[in-house]
């Protein structure tokens, strides 16, 4: 692994040196409950709120409105399914849209199963919501709306300030899967016009198996895990208390470096796309020409279908993704491709390149002048 080039941080990225340390001692030494009563588990229940307390700032949300969970997934089905589940008296209408992770998408369709009415907004060819449509959508029964922050595929940056400031107009929650934009895109819960609001540590550098739910001052949500009275009797099982540590590490370490990192990232992005148009192959970058995540550069090279790119890169040493980790494996095309009804050749052969903190502008170069070759290579040998 230490020679290959990695550039799926977007998937999952490499947990820091300073993560590492920071959960040792809560691997090794400080193994209480913190549930438990007793000097071990006291010792463990201050740790607890120390990491809360470091990641509610970094976000700036209230330390008591964040809920500990297993990651994104867990988060996204708790705001959906609880938040739904909740207020099922009030109404049964549901609006999301056609390009979120599947972790939304699936609690989106475990909803219908169970009686709700699911409205999946279009978006169009860069990935963006249209505010007429969500406008359009919202019934005297909607009581949720889930739209993510920043796509995971393409990077699509939607206009959550405008469709939250309509949604409380409205007296709709709102919830914003954020797992992609948290620790990149500089934002502050208390200035977001959101209700709920999903993160992930094994995005950040953190370790895997860990995130967390902001959720706002009154806003119901049903719990989805039943047992113990932990979280507040809001998210029922002991807490991974060192994963949590590593989480609240992980922040502190993005908070320090998010602008250093944001504008290397942008700098790989410019060297990639110099070196394709120097070599004159064709290319098409997919998503948002502005509003788009800095990580995150999809784009397409029509003639060289996804699946073959992939295969020669990875057999150079090279590390990228056809979209989303959970489908990779499938042959099936990106449903946000789809949803953004690109042509089909441009769909077909869409590679996503996400930056992190191992990654330097020399290595962006290297992928790049890789890419060109195999794109030079296949266009001979047709």
């Amino acid at each position: 692994m230490s020679d290959m080039l990695y550039f799926d941080h977007a998937a999952t990225t490499p947990v820091h040196p300073r993560v590492l340390e920071a959960m040792t001692p809560y691997l090794t030494q400080v193994f209480g409950n913190p549930s438990s009563v007793h000097g071990a588990g006291r010792e463990a229940r201050k740790a607890l709120e120390q990491a809360r307390d470091a990641i509610a700032s970094f976000m700036g949300a209230e330390a008591q409105s964040l809920i500990f969970t297993s990651g994104g997934t867990e988060a996204d089905n708790m705001a959906i399914i609880g938040g739904a589940m909740a207020q099922r008296e009030r109404g049964r209408h549901v609006i999301t849209t056609q390009i979120e992770h599947h972790a939304v998408l699936h609690a989106c369709e475990y909803l219908e199963q169970a009686g709700f009415d699911v409205t999946y907004l279009p978006v169009d060819e860069t990935g963006s919501v249209r505010m007429e449509d969500l406008q359009q959508a919202v019934r005297p029964d909607t009581v949720l709306v889930s739209i993510m922050y920043g796509n995971n595929e393409v990077g699509t940056i939607q206009p959550i300030v405008e469709i939250g400031n309509f949604l409380r107009e409205k007296g709709i929650i709102f919830h914003t899967d954020a797992v992609q934009a948290f620790g990149v895109l500089p934002f502050q819960v208390s200035e977001l016009p959101v209700d709920m609001l999903s993160v992930s540590a094994h995005k950040i550098n953190g370790p895997k198996g860990v995130g967390a739910l902001y959720l706002g001052r009154k806003i119901p949500v049903s719990p989805i895990l039943h047992g113990g009275s932990q979280e507040r009797k809001r998210r029922a099982g002991t807490e991974n208390l060192a994963g949590i540590v590593g989480f609240a590490e992980a922040t502190k370490v993005a908070a320090e470096e998010r602008a250093d990192r944001v504008a290397k990232y942008e700098q790989m992005k410019a060297v990639m796309l110099a070196v394709w148009q120097e070599a004159n192959i064709a290319y098409h970058v997919n998503g948002h020409p502005e509003h788009v995540l800095p990580h995150i550069l999809n784009v397409s090279f029509p003639g060289v279908h996804t699946e073959t790119m992939l295969m020669n890169l990875d057999l150079v040493g090279i590390a990228a993704a056809s979209g989303s980790a959970c489908t990779s494996g499938s042959l099936e095309l990106s449903h946000v491709l789809v949803a953004m009804k690109l042509a089909d050749e441009i769909a077909r052969s869409a590679i996503r390149f996400s930056f992190g903190i191992t990654n330097t502008v020399d290595e962006a170069k290297q992928a790049a002048q890789a890419v060109a070759q195999i794109v030079s290579r296949l266009a001979r040998s047709k």
